[in-house]
């Protein structure tokens, strides 16, 4: 149990709020979904679930210069994906009406003012945390005045940045935020993608939040911790108009913080401009799009979230715990396969016949993931790194030396030379079987050192492996010093031709694998039948601990 939790309980057994448990995710669509946001959704969807209550859906929509409506349609497609469903959809701007009336009745109570000054004018006013600030010259004008350019503001008659409407609270309050904060801004130049022309003067996140948490009957607003400073403004807006006891309760805990990545939207939204990555759901960005087209599971993500909690103590977790999740998940689920990435041809000098049909199981020893049929036959591709002409003593794989080999779920090989070409390349590996040592019969008992990983050649199926790796070659680049875009790693994709079992030619997009002795992988997007692409989710294990 989390301190929210304790919280949430504590509230019910004194029957606060009626006993009535209501959260709300309230993202604003101006990009889409990380790591970091899927923290906060597992919380306040999660609470409403365990506790009987509700969480509803409720896009910020107070920004129209940055907003649109394919933001919308993502956020909503993440969440279902992550496995929750919202009680209700809201929108900020279903409240713009109701906001811009109570803004009006603050200017009336004389708690509110327009303000003329620039943006920078009224940032050097506003002292430090220990010296008071400035009033500005236009605190005290008159309440019709305020009233008559607040609606100018509205009307489209006042340019961008020319005023601002402003509470009328405190200039020497400790908390900056009480300084007279900020209320409504003017934004003529972007029509609002629900309300388009309608509105010119659009309310500030501070105003619009905790009273949009009111009218919808919030019980608990959960935030990150930078919010702390901002819950007592939170409080005091709401205690300006609020006729009954309700309150909603403004609680705070430590947002997610990965290494090897970054988790600032605006440094994302560089990376995808500048076409440093792919787009938004590149597999190596930590969007919950990226990590769905890399592989992660919803099953995954939820695991890493419970096991980093929920605490009110900043720190860094590391990304080597989101890709365990992920094989700790895979490794009971995803079907084994043959993947070979750098073949060359192995020729079985005594087999004679024709091509037949192994049954091999899709995961050792777990009946409930099924059997698969692999078509084994005279010539083979296997790793070119299965194969040495001159190895050493400790290397038990392919080499003429007599040494015997098994072929992963077929039969037992033995070397006995190979082919190179001019530059003394190694084109064909030729080998003898023992056709009495096939694996799942008496003589499939005997034991090698060995096993190695196989295709048939005329059956196997071209493919592309996009070898994904973390997108940073250092464990904090938004603290290091310089651009962080310098900091990218640059092996953080390969891509390999590679050849892949013939049972794999009717995958779909999104399909879980784990390749023999590579690693986890999952069918792109890209995909087609007549070009398979996939994508490597992580490997076996955790290669930068070295």
């Amino acid at each position: 149990m989390n301190f929210i939790e304790e919280i949430v309980e504590k509230d019910l057994q004194e029957g606060v709020n009626n006993g009535r448990i209501q959260t709300r995710f309230p993202p604003e669509p101006n990009g889409y979904l990380h790591i970091g946001h899927v923290k906060a959704i597992c919380m306040d969807f999660g609470i409403a679930k365990k506790y009987g209550g509700v969480c509803n859906l409720r896009f910020d929509d107070t920004n129209p210069a940055k907003e649109d409506t394919e933001y919308v349609d993502s956020i909503m497609q993440d969440i279902k994906w992550l496995g929750f469903e919202w009680g209700n959809v809201y929108y900020a701007s279903d409240y713009f009406q109701k906001l811009w009336d109570l803004a009006v009745q603050f200017i009336k109570d004389g708690k509110a003012y327009v303000d003329e000054q620039t943006a920078e004018e009224i940032a050097a006013q506003k002292g430090t945390p220990t010296e008071p600030g400035v009033e500005s010259p236009y605190r005290n004008r008159p309440v019709e005045e305020s009233l008559d350019l607040f609606y100018k503001m509205n009307s489209g008659e006042i340019p961008e940045g020319k005023m601002v409407l402003r509470a009328k609270i405190d200039m020497a309050n400790p908390n900056m935020h009480f300084r007279d904060p900020i209320m409504y801004r003017v934004i003529t130049d972007h029509p609002h993608h629900r309300t388009g022309t309608k509105w010119k003067a659009y309310p500030m996140y501070d105003f619009a939040h905790g009273q949009s948490d009111y009218f919808e009957g919030v019980t608990h607003s959960i935030c990150t911790l930078e919010f702390v400073v901002h819950r007592p403004l939170y409080d005091w807006f709401i205690d300006q108009f609020a006729t009954t006891d309700y309150r909603p309760h403004q609680y705070e805990f430590n947002r997610l913080n990965i290494t090897y990545t970054v988790m600032s939207k605006r440094k994302m939204l560089q990376l995808v401009k500048e076409g440093l990555v792919a787009g938004w759901d590149d597999p190596r960005m930590p969007t919950v799009c990226g990590l769905r087209r890399r592989g992660y599971t919803p099953e995954s993500i939820h695991s890493f979230i419970d096991k980093i909690g929920y605490t009110k103590v900043e720190g860094t977790i590391d990304v080597g715990l989101l890709e365990h999740t992920i094989r700790e998940d895979l490794k009971e689920k995803a079907p084994r396969v043959c993947a070979i990435m750098d073949p060359v041809k192995l020729v079985i000098t005594n087999y004679e016949g024709n091509n037949e049909q192994l049954t091999v199981e899709n995961i050792d020893g777990v009946e409930s993931a099924g059997t698969r049929q692999m078509t084994f036959g005279r010539e083979l591709y296997v790793e070119r790194g299965d194969f040495m002409e001159d190895a050493p003593k400790d290397f038990y794989r392919l080499t003429p030396n007599g040494r015997e080999v098994r072929l992963k779920g077929a039969y037992i090989i033995q070397c006995t030379g190979c082919e190179k070409d001019a530059e003394g390349n190694v084109t064909t590996i030729y080998c003898t079987y023992d056709p009495n040592s096939k694996s799942g019969t008496e003589g499939g008992n005997r034991k090698v050192k060995s096993t190695i990983n196989w295709v048939e050649t005329t059956t196997c199926l071209d493919a592309e492996a996009r070898l994904y790796d973390r997108l940073f070659a250092v464990e904090d680049p938004s603290g290091t010093e310089g651009d962080f875009r310098d900091l990218l790693n640059p092996d953080s994709l390969k891509v390999v031709q590679c050849k892949v079992e013939g049972s794999l030619k009717d995958v779909k997009p999104l399909d879980h694998f784990q390749f023999l002795k590579q690693g986890y992988f999952v069918v792109d997007y890209d995909s087609t039948p007549d070009h398979l692409v996939f994508n490597r989710t992580a490997s076996l294990k955790d290669n930068w601990k070295k």
